[in-house]
């Protein structure tokens, strides 16, 4: 059973439970009510406690028993409270907690406010436990108390924007360094805290992540300021031992480089970027528009016309062609039962290089009905495209290619508008495979391995020497001239259209020298602006 019809079972099943109580408590209690009193009954109480100190205790208590969101609930800012006392909780990891009433001012009849004191006790580690008073303030409103929430609740000397932290070092000291040895993570008195700009956000988790504590380091307790900034060390004491910093493959000129090119896109923007040389993950940038999901590292696109550095790869490879071999080009033709076009130019006979660099759909189609039903995925298997890593501190995926399971679908695929699928990561690693001639094992740390799932064999070298003339012809005579500007760059241009085929994901992959590259716009309609973001991007290094 699909977990989707799963879930539909157990809802469903929830759902008539909910129907059967009510309809029962309705039974039960109603006797001879009037529908307005049944309608009442049903009637959602509103939150709060009816008296002060029911409010109080309610709340430490839910407190006590990490109870976070029942406790914002007995606050007059439910979300503010629930937030940060999740968030405290998380950071802190206490092995317990105890809340504690000590005062509460006597209320007189008709008061609207009363206040008074709780301790607050935090088991942190072993011999470590951090006690302090709390004082609070109660307030009635609609016939219920609520306790009155501010980030004073958490410590009374923590004020607005400012956060509890767990530090281990006295002094900032560099906990993750980049290729080339410059700072991207921060252990100090502040915690363990990206670098001033947070340069690589979709690897915050994954680079702060490893950072361990020294043997022997210190403890405490810090309020930081929204900058991760030091404010006041409020119980232990920080060590002076930094330790020696965790090596990343990033590289923070490139990771700069290439979130300025998505920032400067309207649209969705994602950019990866790999050392062709070690296979280390040197970028991976979205903008705003892509959202917080690392797609770059995972998320699964038609690759459209790019996929055709695969099917050049079988085409060589398993039909015998090369470069200069003579192919066919018509602006629309009938291959098998698909009509295929291209967008809007023909050139009748010419070769497979200029076929490549206009991205005549035509001609791959042709190409790809001509090859075995399963020659498209050796190809891609040879690229990398259907490889598994397991890269410490992220969830990558680079594609999904299969056997075609029709003769019309295999035409669709060879130019990657079939079944076909990869991520930006996918496609950095096709890229890079061409680029070396090896096989492409994705990194992002220098003594942390990543663990090859299922791992890959590339092409043999004649086919790539072929294809290195197609992917340059792109940028010098192609539809990636754009590139030109940015030197001596390969690529492919994509567009793959999908939904109801008006919209289009935009692609371009290549390489120049040693850095590898994919970019991928979500509903760009036009593989155009892709080249200008990747040649942003290459200039800028």
């Amino acid at each position: 059973m699909s977990p989707g019809r799963r879930r539909g079972i157990l809802i469903g099943g929830a759902l008539l439970v909910v129907v059967i109580v009510v309809a029962a408590l309705f039974l039960l209690d109603s006797g001879g009510s009037t529908p307005e009193a049944a309608a009442g009954a049903t009637a959602v109480a509103s939150p709060g406690a009816l008296d002060p100190n029911s409010a109080i205790t309610e709340y430490l208590q839910d407190l006590s028993e990490n109870n976070s969101d029942a406790a914002a609930r007995l606050t007059d800012d439910n979300a503010a409270a629930a937030v940060a006392l999740r968030s405290t909780r998380n950071t802190l990891n206490p092995a317990s907690v105890a809340a504690k009433l000590t005062v509460l001012q006597p209320t007189p009849a008709g008061a609207k406010k009363t206040g008074g004191t709780f301790s607050l006790s935090w088991t942190l580690k072993p011999g470590r436990v951090w006690t302090y008073d709390v004082p609070f303030e109660l307030a009635q409103g609609g016939g219920k108390w609520l306790v009155h929430w501010a980030p004073s609740l958490l410590h009374p000397k923590l004020e607005a924007g400012q956060r509890l932290v767990i530090s281990t070092a006295a002094e900032d000291t560099t906990a993750v360094a980049d290729r080339d040895g410059k700072p991207l993570v921060i252990n100090g008195t502040g915690g363990v805290r990206p670098v001033d700009g947070n340069p690589a956000p979709l690897l915050r988790t994954a680079l702060t992540g490893q950072v361990t504590a020294p043997a022997g380091a210190g403890f405490a307790v810090a309020r930081v300021d929204a900058a991760g900034k030091n404010v006041e060390t409020l119980f232990g004491q920080a060590s002076a031992a930094g330790g020696k910093p965790v090596v990343s493959s990033l590289s923070l000129a490139a990771q700069d480089a290439a979130q300025a090119a998505v920032d400067g896109y309207r649209g969705s923007a994602m950019l990866v970027a790999l050392d062709t040389g070690s296979g280390g993950i040197l970028a991976v940038a979205q903008n705003a528009a892509a959202g917080n999901a690392p797609k770059a590292l995972n998320g699964l696109y038609e690759p459209g016309s790019s996929f055709k550095i695969a099917t050049s790869v079988a085409a060589i490879q398993q039909s015998g062609l090369n470069a200069g071999a003579p192919v066919d080009c018509p602006g629309v033709a009938t291959i098998g039962t698909r009509t295929v076009k291209n967008e809007g130019f023909e050139l009748g006979a010419t070769n497979l290089q200029t076929a490549f660099a206009r991205s005549c759909n035509t001609t791959f189609g042709q190409l790809a009905l001509a090859l075995p039903a399963d020659g498209l995925q050796k190809a891609a298997d040879e690229l990398g495209l259907n490889a598994d890593f397991e890269v410490p501190g992220i969830d990558t995926e680079l594609g999904k290619v299969e056997p075609a399971a029709s003769k019309d679908e295999q035409v669709e695929d060879g130019f990657g508008q079939g079944r076909i699928q990869a991520s930006a990561l996918g496609g950095a690693v096709m890229a890079a495979t061409v680029a070396a001639g090896t096989a492409i094992t994705p990194r992002l740390w220098r003594d942390r391995e990543t663990t090859v799932v299922k791992g890959y064999s590339p092409p043999p070298a004649p086919v790539l020497a072929q294809v290195r003339k197609l992917m340059r012809a792109v940028v010098t005579s192609g539809t990636g001239h754009a590139a030109a500007a940015a030197g001596e760059v390969y690529g492919k241009t994509g567009t793959a259209q999908f939904g109801d085929g008006k919209q289009a994901t935009g692609w371009f992959v290549g390489y120049r020298g040693t850095v590898a590259f994919a970019v991928v716009l979500e509903n760009s309609n036009d593989s155009g602006p892709a080249v200008q973001v990747a040649t942003k991007f290459l200039k800028a290094l």
